[in-house]
């Protein structure tokens, strides 16, 4: 196969096709006609010779060629949209406002301490940060960009993983040297222990230890904040259950020598509106930049305890100067 047989126009409704998988809802968003886009995903197979997705009366399932040939063009447009945005970069600085919405513990504790960064390159485009407790939905709700912990199912939104966030036990030092320490999960119920009302989401993965931890400890302070459970632990109030990153974020905060309680994955999702406007994906590739770095270790597929996290730094990116 020739490389010069293939056009970014079949790859761009590809694209689409892929993430919707449907001919026909692709046809609704691109403005096309369902034969149109059947016609160029035809061509496609042809010139790649190879087939790209199963079809049924269900709609289309991409085939192992075809999840590779994904990757590809998402590789493509991305570089395309950099290269957009690096010959925008020589006129006017892009500006325009966009809302993200989070949780209380990614917004406030990880990504706003570090949005002075992105307002550095971006020096013109406002942020709204609302933090929620319930998930915010990009196409109903006021979200341009949302951060949610329930992988979505909508058609017309675009989703990326962006990682794990693993839960640990923390208690202060005073609380330590007071009353010790459990050995192990089911020592929890000699202690006073802090409780967010939001760990039902991904129930799934929460279930299994939550169910045993409800039906053997009396939670003394149960909250919707994770910055109250973080302040109360750090107070001597008990033993919260919060992300494994909190122990960079606030030294008073010891992590127990425990196994984590539970991995919850997140993800970010937007719409193609929000994707296509220059400060949108101007947000939107920082975030997932941001969650791919070397400092954001934390939130990977591995579980990674707060007394080893900076060995393994270290030993993964020797040559980088660790500000946490």
């Amino acid at each position: 196969m020739s490389i010069d047989r293939l056009d970014w126009d079949s790859l761009r409704v590809f694209r689409v096709v892929a993430e919707l998988s449907s001919m026909s809802a692709a046809a609704t968003r691109l403005g096309e006609s369902p034969p149109t886009i059947s016609r160029k995903i035809d061509d496609l197979e042809r010139n790649l010779g190879s087939q790209v997705f199963t079809r049924s009366t269900r709609g289309v399932e991409l085939t192992d060629i075809g999840k590779q040939v994904l990757r590809y063009v998402h590789k493509m447009a991305l570089e395309a949209e950099n290269l957009q945005r690096e010959t925008a970069a020589t006129g006017a600085l892009v500006t325009g406002s966009i809302t993200l919405f989070t949780g209380d513990g990614l917004g406030p504790y990880w990504i706003a301490p570090r949005l002075a960064r992105f307002h550095s390159a971006n020096p013109k485009v406002q942020v709204r940060l609302i933090v929620r407790e319930d998930t915010p939905d990009a196409l109903t709700d006021d979200a341009d960009i949302s951060i949610t912990y329930a992988e979505p199912r909508k058609n017309d939104l675009i989703a990326h993983r962006l990682g794990v966030q693993h839960y640990v036990g923390f208690a202060s030092k005073d609380y330590i040297a007071e009353f010790g320490k459990p050995d192990s999960l089911v020592e929890y119920y000699k202690h006073r222990c802090i409780l967010h009302t939001s760990y039902v989401n991904q129930v799934e993965r929460w279930a299994p230890r939550m169910s045993e931890l409800r039906r053997m400890v009396d939670f003394a302070f149960i909250t919707n904040s994770g910055t109250a459970i973080a302040e109360s632990c750090a107070k001597g109030g008990g033993i919260g259950i919060l992300p494994s990153f909190m122990s960079v974020i606030d030294p008073r905060l010891v992590a127990l020598e425990l196994p984590e309680i539970a991995p919850i994955r997140f993800w970010i999702t937007y719409t193609e509106r929000v994707r296509r406007l220059p400060h949108g994906s101007l947000l939107i590739d920082w975030i997932r930049q941001l969650f791919a770095s070397p400092e954001a270790l934390w939130f990977d597929e591995e579980f990674v305890h707060p007394r080893d996290y900076a060995a393994k730094v270290r030993a993964l990116h020797p040559q980088i100067r660790r500000e946490s």
